[in-house]
């Protein structure tokens, strides 16, 4: 397909007469033509075409590090049970911010790279805070619906009276503490997620840079569809050095893998579509960020103390989830949301005024 088909960004760098802004009105127009015109001097929104040199590059990087550093887990022979597990898991979640720049600095340098990954501008700042705010908060409730979904199917068992299975693991852990209601942990719990959140947004950092940062620009040129589908699958496969040693479903084989791909593949579409619905990386941070806090959360403090063999199945990781998930992307495609790419700086409106159709 053509580039024009794909860049969001007017290729006219010629610029306009424009009278003295007298009014509101009129500032806002001058600030959007002076930022359009900014965007065509350092560059389209997205790359004319997919350097496949440097896609192949950030994958072999970003999954080729994230083996080496998984691999004294592995030697071990300790597992998940290795007390080093989290620390290699969070040093694998910055090797795609590593890929992403060493393809920036070294393979396909773009004319702006804070532009590029996402990094700025943050204007319209309403935009950016409305969907880190989305991201925040919603992300929490879909995988709180799931959960509630797969408890309904029977897929988990859950726990709202006793709360018996976070009172059963603070127990194994020693971690009880005389006087305070288990009602009272669940509340603490519930409350400090949003510390949570942000706690785990700095970890989540690490892959966004690299997968909605760096690797859904560079495949955008292919489509929107195609571009999302195929992070997906990588940011997926890129997973198989802790998935093999059974973290999530439990499996030690390449369906654990697939599985993992799959719900990868799903997710992958509702980050995507945040950040190409605001042209910065940070909604999809937080959102990662929020999941991975709001599922342990959901998953520690409402499960029963024997929530079943296969409960993964019965959260946001598996059927119930997945649900959920398809249900959202269904929303999102029928109500156009996945055609609205602003350009960076400007409103939606902004972006295609005077330019034609500014989505693909």
């Amino acid at each position: 397909m053509s580039n024009a088909a794909h860049d969001l960004t007017p290729t006219s760098a010629a610029s306009p007469i424009m009278a003295t802004p007298t009014g509101l009105a009129d500032k806002q127009l001058v600030r959007a033509e002076a930022q359009r015109l900014k965007n065509v001097e350092r560059g389209p929104v997205y790359p004319a075409s997919v350097s496949w040199p440097a896609v192949l590059c950030f994958v072999l990087i970003s999954c080729g590090l994230a083996w080496a550093v998984q691999l004294p887990i592995w030697l071990s022979g300790d597992g998940l049970s290795d007390p080093l597990f989290m620390v290699t898991t969070l040093a694998m979640m910055y090797t795609p911010t590593v890929a992403a720049f060493v393809c920036v600095l070294f393979v396909r340098r773009p004319a702006n790279i804070p532009r590029l990954l996402g990094l700025s501008p943050l204007r319209p700042i309403g935009r950016t805070l409305l969907f880190c705010a989305l991201a925040f908060i919603g992300i929490p409730i879909v995988a709180f619906l799931a959960m509630l979904l797969g408890g309904a199917f029977g897929l988990i068992r859950l726990d709202f009276v006793s709360f018996s299975g976070l009172d059963a693991a603070m127990a194994a852990a020693g971690q009880s503490v005389p006087g305070l209601s288990i009602e009272m942990i669940v509340l603490i719990n519930v409350v400090t997620l949003p510390i949570a959140i942000v706690s785990s947004s700095f970890a989540a950092f690490g892959e966004e840079l690299g997968w909605r940062g760096w690797l859904l620009p560079n495949l955008r040129p292919l489509g929107t569809w195609p571009a999302l589908l195929l992070v997906g699958v990588i940011w997926g496969v890129w997973h198989s050095p802790i998935i093999l040693l059974g973290y999530n479903y439990g499996r030690t084989d390449l369906l654990g893998v697939a599985m993992m791909t799959a719900w990868c593949v799903l997710l992958g579409v509702i980050f995507g579509w945040l950040r190409l619905r605001t042209a910065s990386v940070w909604p999809a941070v937080i959102a990662h960020g929020a999941l991975n806090a709001a599922t342990t959360t959901w998953l520690v403090t409402f499960s029963a103390e024997n929530p079943g063999e296969d409960a993964v199945w019965g959260t946001i990781l598996g059927v119930s989830g997945a649900i959920v998930l398809v249900a959202l992307i269904a929303v999102l495609a029928m109500t156009g949301q996945l055609k609205k790419q602003p350009q960076p700086g400007l409103r939606l409106d902004e972006s295609t005024a005077g330019t034609g159709p500014g989505t693909p």
